[in-house]
């Protein structure tokens, strides 16, 4: 998925420890063999091959995800968008892009961008981009879904406790060896020290985007990946989100929305959801919480 993966297993001795994550790299292969836009075989590329021509019967298992990302999609008023990925042939954040996109080349890249053109039929389990140049992409919550795969796998297991680290997008289980809870740092942008605080992961998961992932630099500024789907433009105003709820996808689909819009609406939100909670930094390096959320520093 063109990020590194961490598994993090308790178990009695190292040869069933070792037994447990490979089981858990197969089953990331496995997803990422469903959900890579980059696999010409995968069935993702299948539907972004008939945009705008017939529609495409896929698993149960993508099926579900993508009407889960429509309901993300419904729920962030459209900041949530698996068909953004119809930029990708606008922006590039590998490095090679020399200049700023045209404004016409913008405009047309949104065009094909929408949610509400993803057709989802549930009786046979297909899908249809009702438009020529449409894409679907999963960068913004496959790894979070991913996660929560791998561990439900992995609990099935009988597996005690572990951890799964898919670049940032966390989730975990149990207790670790020692029997203490899982911990997350979050790092504070005011100081030189490493974390402000702690937060205990209890069955949980987190997702952290900022703007330190990946980014252009265009006459000293510095844009993000995160594509406003409505604008087509990168979002700015944020540093850091770090959201935390039960479900790795929830979170990292969740991060990505509340970056694109903004800290206000996205501290909104998230105040308004049961089971969810936000940290925010924003460019001033101002740290803003939601209202379940009680942060103590860390000494």
């Amino acid at each position: 998925m063109g990020s590194s993966f961490e598994i993090t297993v308790v178990a009695s001795d190292e040869e069933i420890g070792f037994i447990n994550i490979e089981e858990g790299i197969a089953e990331v292969r496995r997803i990422e063999s469903l959900i890579s836009s980059w696999d010409m075989e995968s069935q993702t590329s299948e539907i972004n091959k008939n945009a705008g021509v017939r529609p495409v019967k896929v698993d149960y298992e993508l099926f579900k995800l993508i009407e889960r990302a429509i309901q993300i999609s419904e729920l962030t008023s459209g900041m949530f968008d698996i068909s953004v990925a119809a930029m990708d042939e606008v922006w590039d954040f590998d490095g090679s892009m020399t200049s700023f996109p045209i404004p016409e080349k913008i405009e047309e890249g949104v065009s094909k961008v929408g949610y509400k053109k993803i057709v989802l039929n549930s009786t046979d389990h297909s899908v249809f981009l009702s438009e020529k140049g449409m894409k679907i992409g999963f960068g913004a919550i496959g790894k979070g879904f991913a996660a929560d795969k791998v561990k439900e796998l992995l609990v099935s297991k009988q597996v005690p406790g572990g951890m799964i680290n898919a670049a940032g997008d966390i989730t975990t289980w149990g207790t670790k060896a020692t029997g203490e809870k899982w911990l997350i740092g979050v790092d504070n942008p005011n100081r030189d020290s490493r974390y402000f605080t702690w937060l205990p992961l209890v069955e949980s998961s987190v997702s952290i985007s900022g703007i330190y992932e990946k980014y252009i630099t265009f006459r000293g500024k510095k844009y993000s990946h995160y594509i406003n789907p409505i604008t087509g433009y990168p979002a700015s105003g944020i540093k850091k989100v770090t959201v935390f709820s039960k479900s790795a996808e929830l979170c990292d689909a969740l991060a990505t929305a509340i970056y694109i819009m903004g800290k206000e609406d996205g501290l909104q939100l998230i105040n308004q959801l049961g089971g969810i909670e936000v940290i925010i930094v924003d460019n001033f390096n101002r740290i803003v919480n939601s209202d379940g959320l009680i942060l103590k520093t860390a000494e």
